[in-house]
């Protein structure tokens, strides 16, 4: 077992923070993790009385056999290695953690083959575990080309979004990739429940749902103005709505407090790499505010959230210390500016 733990001083944390309000307070930051020269790509989950966090490892961004790590912490102070999940001569991409209705983790993983940094062939891949150590094999789901970057469990079933390429497929949306939600019962066997007309080469995609039952997704698009759209959707999830979020976002998440207030999470993009920031704020059904700069820069965020005894936790990558490393923040969040 390995742990690293490297607490960020009070005036650094201030000083890194260069964009905070009211709605919005830092009131912690550490270095969980420093392992591989790549760590990345990360999500966090409160399962069982513990924490755990889940990210890629590998020599770099792109290419290689990443590897999926995940942590274990009781306190979220000290952080230890649970497991980690490998599948022979596939870059395992972009873990995702949620617990499925029997009480399991179930982790989401894209599976990708690389000949040097040139993408081969992709396809998404779960595992399961009952207790964070011990996970069954990596097993293939959807089909070849897609990949669905994360799911969310509601009332006994789990709804995500799927991109894919449209170089060979038919699609009504301008862009060379495409969106579809898709749903599973037993986190193996999906179905498609309708395609989601987003244009702008749309991609990672986060889906929460609304006491009401409504579906809300915060989608990243790459092309065109390149801000995320934010859709809303009733039962049976067919028909949507879209709206620019006012803003552009990498590895977009976002979770919903119990006051039905939504809070976001993801990439600032900045003009340049060196001045890309992970950024928290308020999400509403018509956009999103970059309200807290966690430190953080370069080749950062993909961030995973958990609301636990009135604060907002949240883990992410970053490069802003020289090593692209796991760090763990935690936000205050306050009363609407």
């Amino acid at each position: 077992m390995k742990s690293f733990l490297s607490v960020l001083a009070f005036t650094g944390v201030i000083c890194a923070a260069t964009a905070q309000t009211n709605s919005m307070r830092l009131l912690s930051a550490i270095k969980i993790w420093h392992g591989e020269k790549h760590n990345a790509f990360t999500d966090l989950i409160r399962f069982e009385g513990k924490w755990y966090c889940t990210f890629r490892e590998s020599r770099a961004h792109v290419g290689g056999s990443g590897k999926i790590r995940v942590l274990a912490s009781s306190d979220g102070d000290a952080w230890n290695s649970a497991a980690l999940v490998a599948e022979d001569g596939i870059d395992l991409r972009d873990p995702k953690l949620s617990i499925t209705p029997d009480n399991r983790l179930m982790l989401l993983m894209g599976g990708s083959v690389y000949e040097g940094k040139t993408l081969k062939e992709r396809q998404p891949r779960v595992a399961f575990s009952k207790d964070a150590t011990n996970w069954t094999a990596p097993e293939k789901i959807l089909e070849k080309g897609d990949w669905l970057w994360r799911v969310t469990w509601h009332k006994g079933t789990a709804y995500g979004i799927a991109y894919y390429s449209v170089t060979n497929r038919t699609s009504k949306t301008q862009g060379n990739s495409a969106v579809k939600l898709v749903a599973t019962e037993d986190g193996i066997k999906f179905r498609t429940v309708t395609p989601l007309q987003v244009d702008g080469s749309p991609n990672e995609s986060t889906l929460r749902f609304l006491p009401s039952g409504d579906c809300v997704a915060l989608v990243r698009r790459e092309s065109g103005d390149k801000q995320a759209w934010i859709g809303t959707s009733s039962l049976p999830y067919k028909d949507w709505k879209w709206q620019p979020a006012g803003m552009q976002i990498g590895g977009p998440n976002f979770i919903v407090l119990s006051n039905d207030r939504m809070v976001a999470s993801g990439r600032q993009y900045n003009g340049k790499l060196a001045e890309n920031r992970t950024f928290v704020g308020d999400m509403t059904l018509h956009d999103v505010n970059a309200d807290l700069i966690v430190p953080s820069g370069g080749d950062c965020s993909y961030s995973g959230m958990v609301w636990h005894a009135g604060i907002l936790w949240v883990s992410y990558y970053s490069s802003h210390e020289g090593a692209t490393d796991i760090y763990l923040a935690k936000v205050k969040v306050g009363s609407r500016n």
